[in-house]
């Protein structure tokens, strides 16, 4: 054999594939491949790689014109469709099956949920027809697989995935970035861990320079997964051996070596012309045994897929359960699929308690855990904000008026409440007037106040309702309008009664407040001070008042003067009483009127809204949601059939023994 000759040695010399009788060995050994790749067929059938469900596959790839269709011909003993540009334009799944007990074979494609009987005279043209009906006419790819199904004696049980040959130069016809959807293709395939590479190389070419090697280098550094096919070995023989021996691209799996069929040679001729070349050729005689010919490729693919199918079973068993589970109980947080008027009324009842439950939380209780980031949603302190602003705006303008405008305000309405009598008396009507003025200010800013609370009140209550009813847009248009026609009257009834507490105050001067006189009292200590101080035309510091200018009462009547000082010690300390009785009011009555919206009024308000078009239409599911549940019901039979389909090939284990491929 000489010193060059291929050390490599992968298994004992096969005896030739395809001949009238099968060997004992493959037919061994077919035998136990068989169930188990059915179980992966089926599998894959039922689309769990939609799931993201990897399977145990073998992916064929390679450069346009390295051979991959002789290759694949050889194995599955058909013609695959030929012609200039890209012949395989979608991945096309080849289940081959071993069938001793068929008279004749049976083919047929699978693709768009519909089987096509072919046979092998028009297989071809069979393929060609299923690809322009999914890739269209032309020259286009698509990434839709087409399944073809062989069912033959004495062929290998492989399932193997054809994808279209890599090409950089786009022909008269195909998209300008066909290469960059057919790597994307080859990438999408080739990326699981799950996936045998089988990489087509032709010997006419440097194997560092193709495509192919470059793209599962990608995924595959060290090659542990890709095997490689070296074609056209008659075309370029110098060289092959050295090539093959020395694996400069990292080919784990090893390389097979083999001669494509020429003319119109028979598949079997072929295969005699095969072993003729590789035994007699100078060189070409040279490289191993067990490395050449396509009978060899076929038990080595075999024994492949036997190895990593057991080898990712058990995690595929794991991810099957792991996706049912997953997807089951994404069925059930889904709301229940209304069939009946009592289905409907009970499904609006738990939406009505949700909401009002989380109402409570949020408008009640104060409570933030379901919506820590957003602020709008925490309702009482935006309340309280808005109540202390309105407080500080009206407390603020008095205390602003001190310093240059002090006792204008009181000596304005004392002129105006002048009548015939003792000049050091007080006039009757004075304070009512004043007070008046006040409370008629406060009343002016209060509109602004109630929007503004029931506003926020308003997105509260509608962000609530329409999370519980995210799943039924009848209701939920029907619950926002009822929602805000309802807090539209509460806003008027709470302005009304806020106007009437306004009226009250106008109308009665009265406080059983004790702060009132020991405030009176020392405000008016301090009379004679400001009087002084006055004369001289001094500013001078009050302690209710602070700093004071005094400068703009110079033309004033001392008399008056005297009385406006004595009405504003009679209004400051009863103001600040009002103000906070006012203030207070107000915030207890918008307790009692959010506390009666959420407990009371708010389903009531929205039963009378459904109670027109009727619930049980209202409660209809949108659209999304019902392809949502109708997709995971299928989602939920298919993988409980492929669960099925796994536990029986585990129970055939159990009765049989461990599976050892």
């Amino acid at each position: 054999m000489g010193d060059d000759r291929a050390s490599v040695r992968c298994e004992p010399e096969p005896k030739p594939l395809f001949i009238a009788r099968k060997p004992p060995l493959v037919a061994s050994y077919n035998d136990r491949m068989r169930p188990l790749l059915n179980a992966i067929d089926r599998l894959r059938n039922l689309m769990v790689m939609e799931e993201r469900i990897h399977l145990p596959t073998i992916v064929v790839v390679g450069d346009q014109s390295s051979g991959k269709s002789s290759v694949l011909e050889s194995l599955a003993g058909i013609n695959l469709p030929w012609g200039q540009g890209i012949c395989t334009r979608v991945p096309l799944i080849m289940q081959l099956q071993d069938d001793p007990q068929a008279d004749r074979p049976e083919l047929y494609l699978e693709f768009n949920g519909k089987v096509v009987p072919t046979d092998e005279d028009n297989i071809a043209k069979a393929i060609n027809d299923a690809t322009d009906e999914i890739a269209g006419h032309g020259k286009g790819v698509s990434n839709t697989p087409l399944t073809l199904v062989i069912k033959k004696y004495g062929i290998p049980d492989l399932t193997m995935i054809d994808l279209p040959g890599i090409t950089r130069v786009p022909l008269h016809g195909q998209p300008e970035n066909i290469y960059e959807q057919i790597s994307e293709m080859i990438m999408e395939y080739i990326r699981p861990e799950e996936s045998v590479i089988l990489n087509v190389l032709s010997a006419t070419v440097d194997f560092s320079t193709c495509d192919s090697i470059r793209m599962s280098q990608m995924v595959d550094k060290t090659g542990r997964r890709t095997l490689a096919v070296v074609t056209k070995a008659d075309k370029a023989p110098e060289g092959l051996l050295e090539k093959v021996t020395a694996d400069d691209v990292n080919i784990g799996l090893g390389y097979v070596c083999v001669r494509n069929r020429i003319g119109a040679e028979t598949r079997e001729e072929a295969r005699v012309e095969e072993a003729k070349l590789f035994d007699t050729h100078p060189v070409l005689r040279r490289i191993d045994k067990s490395i050449v010919g396509v009978p060899v490729l076929a038990q080595k693919l075999m024994q492949i897929q036997a190895t990593i199918i057991a080898k990712y079973l058990p995690e595929i068993v794991m991810k099957i359960d792991d996706k049912l589970d997953e997807n089951m109980a994404e069925l059930k947080r889904m709301p229940k699929n209304l069939s009946s008027v009592e289905d409907a009324m009970m499904a609006f009842m738990e939406i009505m308690g949700s909401a009002k439950e989380l109402l409570r939380k949020v408008l009640l209780r104060g409570e933030l855990d379901e919506y820590l980031d957003e602020k709008d949603m925490h309702c009482t302190a935006r309340l309280v904000e808005m109540l202390n602003q309105y407080y500080d705006d009206l407390r603020n303008r008095t205390e602003n008026n001190l310093s240059t405008n002090f006792l204008l305000e009181e000596i304005e309405v004392l002129e105006e409440v002048k009548r015939i009598g003792l000049p050091d008396v007080l006039p009757h009507t004075a304070f009512p007037s004043l007070l008046q003025r006040k409370m008629k200010e406060t009343s002016s800013k209060l509109p602004s106040l109630v929007v503004r609370v029931w506003d926020s009140i308003e997105g509260v209550v509608i962000q609530a309702l329409m999370r519980h009813s995210e799943n039924y847009p009848q209701l939920q248009s029907s619950t926002r309008r009822a929602a805000s026609s309802l807090i539209k009257k509460m806003k008027g009834k709470m302005m009304n009664k806020m106007m009437k507490i306004v009226e009250m105050e106008k109308l009665t001067d009265y406080t059983c407040n004790p702060e009132y006189l020991s405030e009176r009292n020392r405000l008016t200590q301090q009379q004679d001070y400001f009087l002084r101080n006055y004369i001289n035309w001094n500013s001078c510091h009050l302690d209710a008042f602070g700093e004071v200018n005094l400068v703009h009462l110079r033309h004033r009547d001392k008399q008056l003067v005297r009385q406006a000082f004595d009405l504003k010690t009679r209004m400051t300390p009863y103001w600040k009483i009002v103000l906070r009785r006012f203030v207070d009011t107000v915030a207890l009555h918008l307790q009692l009127s959010v506390q009666n919206l959420v407990n009371k009024k708010m389903e009531k308000e929205i039963r009378r809204e459904l109670s027109r078009p009727g619930i049980k239409r209202m409660m209809e599911e949108k659209p999304e949601m019902v392809e949502k549940r109708e997709k995971l019901n299928r989602t939920i039979k298919q993988l409980r059939e492929s669960a099925e389909v796994v536990a029986k090939f585990m129970d055939r284990i159990a009765t049989d023994g461990d599976y050892n491929p």
